[in-house]
């Protein structure tokens, strides 16, 4: 499964910036749908496409392994 680290970027950049950053904010800045946006912080292991991270790791200035981690599913 992959581990989508949406929310602690955006506590990141609030920190950084010293200011609240919304997830309405965040889906007008990268044309993400916000209810996507929703998915992707409230349901873990939801399925999202390239497009959205590469987004996202844009909005962010991250690395790809900044904004996921690969967790190993019990086999």
């Amino acid at each position: 499964m992959l581990q989508i680290h949406l929310k602690k970027l955006i506590a990141d950049k609030e920190f950084a910036e010293k200011r609240r950053v919304t997830v309405a904010e965040v889906a007008e800045a990268t044309g993400i749908n916000r209810m996507t946006l929703s998915k992707i912080i409230n349901h873990p292991g939801h399925n999202t496409g390239t497009d959205n991270l590469d987004k996202l790791c844009t909005y962010f200035d991250c690395e790809i392994e900044d904004l996921v981690t690969h967790i190993k599913e019990n086999e």
